[in-house]
This record gives structure tokens, C-alpha cells and sequence, in this order.
């Protein structure tokens, strides 16, 4: 699975999740990928899904959006986070795009805190995440930021995971803008639909 992904969401890029047809990656090799059938049991056994990290909804008019069905894009997600407040996360970045006419960039990744059981099919060698960032951003420089339990409960607010992007770095032990200051990002949250 990618240690991080990025990508672009605009209105036109936006569409129904369609078919899910999972692929493997062809960049890499079968030992470095997980496959698709190392996920069966998964649901019953861990309640985990296989979780878009680029989410195929946000890339359904665009020609990428077989891309997001491969393999290494997908991550072991707790089935309650995935169908819960990570959905309703990605909706927002849709709808933020929607609404105000803007791409919205966005950043993700899986964080590895705690050791969590492993794949109950899954030969590769592989660890499960035990939760995921996100940062949100557009052009004109507003931005949120975020953490998630994979063991989140389905009803969790995704405005309660607001995370500094201090703290997401230093968690995740990635460096994002180098270039610019983060002080001088505006609060994006509330286009979101949080409350302060």
C-alpha cells in the first residue's frame, strides 16, 4: 500500500463510485502489494475494509479512475471509519469542490502507531494501519487537517479528528510545503462544516 497519496478533486473530476474493479499495481512487484484476496475474511474476522486512500467518487470523471481500484491505492480500513466519517470526509471534499466552483487538493496517507492483527488471508509480508491523516487544501491557501482512528466508531465527527498539520507531520514523519509558512494558512474546517 502507498505510504501516501495525493490527489486533485474539481467538479468535473466528481461522479457515482461506479464499478470497483480491483487491479494490481503493475509498478511493483507481487511480494510488494497486498492482493485482492488477501482481503477476504477481512470483514467478518477484523472488521476491516478495503479502503480507497484516493477515493474512486472524486475521480469518476476523470480518466484515472480505474487507477484508484488498483491495489496499492487500497488499504485495510476499519469498516465503521471507511463507511463512516472517512465517507462523509470525502464528501465534504466534494462538495467544497462542487459549491464553490475550486479544486481542492488533498493529501493521505495510513499511520502505523500500534501493532494491529494482520490480514487473515494475506501471505505478503504487510502491517495493518492503525489510523489515517488527511489534509485538505485549495489554492487560495485555506486548509484542514486531520487523524483517524481505524477503530473510530461510524458515528464519529470528522470536525472531533481535526488535527494541527504540526502534529500530522511529526506523526506520519512526512514534511508537507516546504515552501510555504504555515502560519499563513486559513482555517478551512468550517467551509467544511465544522463548527469552531
Amino acid at each position: 500500500m502507498a505510504d501516501w497519496v495525493a490527489y486533485r478533486v474539481t467538479p468535473s473530476s466528481i461522479g457515482p463510485s461506479g464499478e470497483r474493479k480491483w487491479a494490481a499495481d503493475p509498478w511493483l512487484t507481487p511480494e510488494e502489494t497486498l492482493e485482492r484476496e488477501d482481503y477476504d475474511d477481512a470483514p467478518a474476522a477484523l472488521g476491516i475494509d478495503r479502503g480507497h486512500q484516493a477515493p474512486l467518487a472524486g475521480q469518476s470523471g476523470t480518466p484515472f479512475a480505474a487507477d484508484t481500484n488498483i491495489l496499492s491505492n487500497i488499504t485495510p480500513q476499519g469498516a465503521a471509519l471507511n463507511q463512516g466519517a472517512w465517507q462523509r470526509l470525502e464528501a465534504s471534499e466534494n462538495d467544497l469542490a462542487l459549491r464553490e466552483n475550486i479544486a481542492v487538493y488533498v493529501l493521505t496517507g495510513p499511520l502505523f502507531e500500534r501493532v494491529m492483527p494482520p490480514l487473515p488471508k494475506a501471505d505478503e509480508r504487510h502491517r495493518v494501519p492503525s489510523g489515517y491523516w488527511k489534509v485538505i487544501m485549495t489554492q487560495d491557501g485555506r486548509l484542514a487537517s486531520f487523524i483517524m482512528d481505524t477503530g473510530a466508531a461510524r458515528s464519529l465527527n470528522f470536525c472531533d479528528a481535526r488535527t494541527p498539520l504540526d502534529e500530522i507531520e511529526l506523526r506520519s514523519r512526512l514534511g508537507f510545503f516546504p515552501r510555504l509558512t504555515k502560519r499563513s494558512f486559513k482555517d478551512l474546517s468550517a467551509t467544511l462544516g465544522c463548527q469552531n
